[in-house]
């Protein structure tokens, strides 16, 4: 990778804007664009088309055309996992351009852009697709008079929106589940990081997919995503992002046609560190690396380091030790740790979060600045508050950059009492060298994901969702394939 001059790659890239609808490019239906602009620098990388209502209806009929025909939907499992298993082939085999697409369009360090993001996404596909034969219905226990069958049959057409944080790998979690049972999918990805997921729509039909089962829609929100879940002929709706938006999907189902809606919202996870716990440089070192991974831009980011009261000054001085290593640096060069936020929007969120918790007597131990002002891009340093009271904004509202607040308890009961005090509940973490202790809290913790001694340790085998605000459904593992299939019964009388 260090041989690699991803500078003069990235000017010798020329991404397409355009919409992906029936297999093909096309532009806007009323030719309207919106500039791209790159959160490394500010500059415009091209102009994405900007879809709209129109646009949404278009890409909905094909989806609902390629459904009712059967071309995939009633291809045999088998067949339907060879094309999948040449779809994960293809983004492996286009690895650079994509992991390129996706450092410019949303800020990410190119390495892990190449190490995760990417091989990630491959994996998710691949894995939904070896699902695909290998799932199967049910027979009822019924009287010998009858034959009750429970099968599993596709929603139809499935709205994915995803959010800009990670692009590719929230669209895999979507694709995967969707396309193997036997779905049409129009995706509407984040104006912000649209570039992925426009050319994983070819890939997917230069792998086989036939026309109109996978088509995306680039835009804004309030436009393109709410007509597509307002949409008539969507039959659910996967989302990921926040609460705030999660809350208008739900809206929009009631408004329109009562469509599913699985929504995957925020978290404001928290780090909870007991005094029995001996290694509490390790603790120090993981919490700085998942909350600083993906510049603290992550639904599941330990944003609360909640740390018994004889331990926390030791920890905060580890953590903050730890910082330096996170500074922000040029995306696209391979030694960067943590890049830039996504846009000025964000960049703006951030710093008046930052600038609240002083407000509200939190201690700035290190960071709370904006970073490389000269580089024309969005960067925040690795900022990290102690003293933070669970009344405060910092430690009640997501904040989405790498911001981490410390907060301490007395014993136990307060450290739960704390770790529960959020409307979110999506991920949290135990750190405890007793047993019984780390079982009894991990249990008292409501969240959908519970790390013991480690955090952010993953596996596309395990369901990954969220309590409370934090969402509903899961995404990842078999479970997900249950938020894009019918539960179908079909009794038969047996005579004689």
């Amino acid at each position: 990778m260090d041989a690699v001059n991803w500078h003069e790659r990235a000017a010798a890239l020329k991404p397409d804007g355009r919409i992906v609808i029936d297999g093909a490019r096309r532009a806007a239906h009323n030719g309207e664009n919106f500039d791209k602009r790159s959160p490394i620098d500010g500059r415009v990388l091209l102009p994405v088309a900007r879809g709209r209502e129109a646009d949404i209806d278009a890409a909905v009929r094909s989806a609902r055309a390629a459904f009712d025909d059967g071309r995939w939907a009633k291809k045999p499992p088998a067949v339907r996992k060879k094309i999948l298993q040449r779809f994960a082939e293809k983004i492996l085999a286009a690895k650079e351009e994509l992991a390129l697409l996706e450092t410019l369009d949303m800020g990410k360090p190119i390495q892990y852009s190449l190490s995760v993001d990417v091989p990630a996404a491959a994996r998710t596909i691949a894995w939904y697709a070896e699902a695909t034969d290998k799932v199967y219905d049910e027979i009822a226990p019924t009287a010998h008079s009858a034959l009750a069958l429970i099968t599993r049959e596709p929603m139809g057409v499935v709205g994915c929106v995803v959010p800009w944080n990670y692009p590719m790998l929230m669209a895999a979690w979507k694709l995967g589940p969707a396309l193997a049972t036997g779905n049409s999918v129009v995706l509407k990805p984040s104006e912000k990081s649209p570039l992925t997921a426009l050319r994983l729509a070819e890939l997917a039909v230069e792998a086989g997919l036939p026309p109109g089962v996978f088509n995306v829609v680039p835009g804004y929100g309030h436009e393109a995503g709410e007509a597509l879940a307002l949409h008539m002929e969507v039959d659910a709706i996967g989302f990921t992002g926040s609460t705030r938006v999660g809350r208008r999907m739900l809206e929009y189902a009631g408004r329109s046609n009562l469509k599913r809606v699985f929504n995957e919202l925020g978290g404001k996870s928290a780090f909870v560190v007991f005094a029995d716990f001996a290694d509490l440089q390790r603790a120090a070192k993981t919490i700085a690396g998942s909350m600083f991974f993906n510049q603290g831009e992550s639904c599941n980011a330990p944003s609360r380091a909640i740390v018994h009261e004889s331990i926390a000054d030791e920890f905060v001085k580890l953590v903050t030790a730890e910082a330096p290593k996170y500074q922000p640096a040029d995306p696209l060069e391979a030694s960067t740790e943590m890049g830039a936020l996504v846009d000025d929007g964000q960049l703006r969120t951030v710093m008046g979060y930052i600038e609240a918790g002083s407000g509200e007597g939190a201690q700035v131990v290190t960071g709370g600045r904006q970073a490389r002002k000269d580089s024309g891009g969005y960067y925040v340093e690795p900022t990290v508050f102690d003293r933070v009271k669970p009344d405060m904004s910092i430690a009640r509202e997501e904040i989405f950059g790498p911001v981490l607040g410390v907060l301490r308890f007395r014993d136990e009961g307060e450290a739960i009492a704390l770790a529960n005090g959020t409307s979110y509940g999506l991920q949290a973490s135990v750190w405890s060298d007793n047993l019984s202790r780390a079982h009894r809290v991990s249990r008292a913790l409501r969240a959908g994901t519970v790390h013991v001694n480690q955090y952010d340790e993953d596996d596309i085998t395990v369901p990954f969702g969220g309590y409370k605000q934090s969402g509903n459904g899961r995404d990842k593992s078999l479970h997900a394939l249950e938020k894009y299939t019918e539960l179908k019964t079909t009794w038969i009388r047996i005579d004689g």
